[in-house]
């Protein structure tokens, strides 16, 4: 990593490499400048390995054989080489100032995996003694159930045969950390006892002490996200994305979970629909979440293709090189400019107390957040209306940041002003981009679907 890091410890910014859209391996390396660019300083790779039947990336039939679509072109195909592929890649990133993290699939594999057949004790087993499949129930319609009959359940319950699964998981963690991956997002990290965590977690730093933990825990009840609290993790996934900028429940669980462990925030992930395929291209729709997550939460992250209006959904079965698009519009300079002000400004890099100080009714949202180490405090100001710009009192802000005029400073990034990008030209070829230009007198103008951004040190 380079050596001028800032005084302050620094909250992730994650490029999500979703690994079959880019094919081998020699491919990834080829993206790593232009993630550098955009100012990330980690890399996400989503499952690697080598699929079960289904062929979905989260069917883990083997741990330490990579799947057949990542190897490449060479005729060299043992697992040797495919590790020095992974070691190569890791060494590359790390040489661009980026640390890779791998996903951690540990609470069910392949259903045709050997290991169901050499230790069927370790997984869950239905009445009639076959292996549980895991499954999920809608909760609008409690009568739809989904079955993953391509998984099996492992078993975690407190028993003998524990201890012999935990030791195989630390031996996986244990390769891949030695291949020089710095850190692994653990896949519905709430289905495991937080007591398994803590020894996988406690194990892995025994051997690579900067090893980073990532609690996916979306969707969780409350109480399965309580229990990881002695597991040791470094950060959890929020659930940013699906706020409407009016009810609590955000900034509920943002306090609730905010000393468990920092939050990680993303405007779209690899399991939800593409936001420009939802916004028919707009990118003014993509900046705005984009900024939203990355001043919300201690970390940020965004999957590859957001960068560019990329529609097409990433699936974990069929995408393949061939699903790259032509790019629906550029932002990658804003998303370079909004990572360059998260990683200088420190109260937007812990999770600080953090409280809505405008009415819910009220047409703009303000956050306001405080820094628990530096002595700065930051408001955001939000216009979630997409038609109708808004304005806010500038005596009002300067009231709740409890500063003066001279103390105020705004950290927006220049592209933030709600224009429309739907034409698809690089971000140095658009015009009129920029905050707007109000007095240090006038109320605060907030164009349509934007966000202005404050801070005021003490």
């Amino acid at each position: 990593m380079p050596s001028n890091q800032p005084s302050f410890p620094q909250g992730p910014r994650i490029y999500n490499l979703f690994p079959t859209l880019l094919g081998p391996i020699e491919r990834w390396t080829e993206r790593l400048p232009e993630i550098a660019q955009m100012g990330f300083d980690w890399i996400f790779v989503n499952p690697f390995h080598l699929p079960g039947q289904s062929g979905s990336l989260y069917a883990v039939k083997d741990y330490y054989r990579l799947h057949p679509e990542l190897s490449g072109d060479s005729d060299l195909s043992d697992d040797g080489d495919d590790d020095e592929r992974l070691r190569a890649f890791t060494k590359a990133a790390s040489d661009a100032g980026i640390a890779v993290m791998m996903d951690l699939v540990v609470n069910h594999t392949a259903i045709d995996s050997d290991l169901v057949t050499e230790h069927p004790d370790w997984y869950v087993h239905d009445d009639d003694g076959s292996v549980h499949s895991p499954s999920a129930t809608d909760l609008d319609n409690p009568e739809i159930v989904t079955v993953w009959e391509d998984l099996a359940q492992l078993d975690y319950s407190e028993r003998p045969e524990r201890e012999a699964m935990i030791d195989f998981f630390s031996e996986v963690i244990g390769h891949y950390t030695a291949l020089g991956f710095r850190g692994f997002r653990c896949d519905a990290a709430y289905q495991l006892p937080g007591k398994v965590w803590q020894v996988l977690i406690e194990r892995a730093r025994e051997a690579a002490p900067e090893t980073r933990f990532f609690a996916e825990t979306l969707g969780a009840p409350p109480d399965d996200i309580e229990q990881l609290r002695p597991a040791g993790f470094d950060y959890l996934f929020n659930s940013v994305k699906w706020w409407d900028f009016r009810g609590d429940w955000l900034l509920d669980q943002y306090q609730r979970f905010r000393d468990l462990a920092p939050s990680i925030a993303f405007p779209e992930s690899h399991d939800t629909t593409r936001l420009a395929e939802e916004s028919d291209g707009d990118s003014r729709e993509s900046r705005f979440w984009y900024l939203f997550a990355a001043v919300f939460s201690t970390g940020v992250m965004m999957p590859i293709g957001y960068e560019l209006g990329f529609r097409r959904g990433l699936h974990v079965v069929e995408t393949r090189p061939q699903h790259w698009e032509e790019p629906s519009f550029y932002i990658r300079d804003f998303i370079a400019q909004a990572n360059a002000m998260k990683a200088k400004t420190p109260v937007l890099n812990e999770e600080g107390a953090q409280e809505r100080f405008t009415a819910a009714d009220e047409p703009v949202v303000g956050l306001l957040r405080r820094s628990p180490r530096q002595a700065q405090h930051s408001a955001v100001l939000i216009n979630p209306d997409p038609d109708e710009a808004q304005e806010y009192s500038r005596d009002r802000l300067l009231d709740v940041l409890d500063c003066t005029a001279d103390q105020l400073q705004e950290i927006t990034p220049a592209s933030n002003d709600g224009a429309n990008g739907k034409a698809g030209k690089p971000d140095s070829e658009k015009t009129g981009e920029g905050t707007a230009n109000d007095s240090p007198t006038s109320a605060i103008h907030l164009p349509p679907r934007s966000l202005r951004i404050f801070i005021a040190n003490h």
